[in-house]
């Protein structure tokens, strides 16, 4: 059976075979008990281990196991539904994460599409670990976004969730006329979070950024309040954010004194299409 992916090193197709994917040129990777394939060569680790670690990705999923971020799934699930044509629409889902959007996308995918193929990857290997326990449904890989394993021109959808942009890849492992949908926070995302940390809150600023080779076709905005029920959710989604490394030991403390947190909630879905 064909992978989704292809060799890191040569460029060439992997064959699935026993517990390995190996390609022509003898390249052979191995596929771990929980189902995913290690493709992020030592070359190109911008670290020993690079991005969250262990205790991270059980926070973070904790969080998402949570429900704290459904609205944000169920959105995607139906927009790439919206999106999937044919009989076997092909999705990459690029810093999948612990796979909390990714599976709920397979599950629906396949629900309607029997043939559909869902691949995701991320360059933390312990979160990938946790996305192929979550399911079965799709390909999971630890590889890195400005170098994705996947041949040109070989999905239909890719889906990008807070993680790094590399738009050449993107469009290059897209096909003619694909679909990129791109999640960003919006202005007032998290806002009560900021201001348990900071004396002076911001906004998010909100632009729509043309990128080179697609165009924009449309923008859903996802808005509402959540209850952060303990301290740990409240560490675990602050972990999940940029404030993480940016704010002050004493904001820190500041947030580890709450017991619960309302919170508004504010995303935007941004809907791009590869132009040729």
């Amino acid at each position: 059976m064909m992978s989704m992916f292809r060799c890191p090193l040569c460029g060439k197709n992997l064959e699935k075979q026993n517990r390995t994917l190996k390609c022509e040129h003898g390249h052979s990777f191995d596929i771990s008990a929980e189902g995913y394939t290690h493709l992020l060569p030592p070359n190109k680790m911008n670290s020993k281990v690079p991005g969250d670690s262990k205790e991270m990705a059980a926070s973070r999923s904790a969080f998402l196991d949570g429900g704290y971020y459904a609205p944000l799934k169920t959105a995607l699930e139906e927009t790439v539904l919206e999106l999937a044509k044919g009989e076997e629409p092909s999705v990459l889902d690029c810093g999948c994460g612990e796979g909390y959007y990714t599976a709920g996308i397979a599950k629906e995918l396949k629900n309607r599409f029997i043939k559909a193929k869902i691949a995701g990857f991320d360059i933390s290997r312990p979160s990938v670990k946790r996305a192929a326990k979550r399911t079965k449904e799709a390909e999971f890989a630890v590889a890195s976004v400005f170098d994705i394993p996947a041949a040109d021109e070989s999905f239909d959808i890719l889906l990008n969730v807070f993680s790094p942009l590399s738009i050449e890849e993107f469009a290059r492992v897209l096909k003619s006329r694909g679909y990129y949908i791109y999640v960003v926070p919006a202005a007032r995302h998290l806002w009560q979070l900021k201001a348990a940390i900071y004396d002076t809150p911001y906004e998010n600023k909100e632009e729509d950024i043309p990128y080179s080779g697609f165009e924009h076709e449309a923008t859903k905005q996802i808005r509402y309040k959540t209850l952060i029920k303990n301290k740990e959710d409240i560490f675990a989604l602050f972990q999940m954010t940029p404030y993480y490394w940016k704010t002050s030991a004493k904001g820190a403390e500041k947030l580890k004194k709450l017991e619960s947190l309302e919170t508004e909630v504010a995303f935007d879905v941004h809907i791009y299409r590869k132009i040729k």
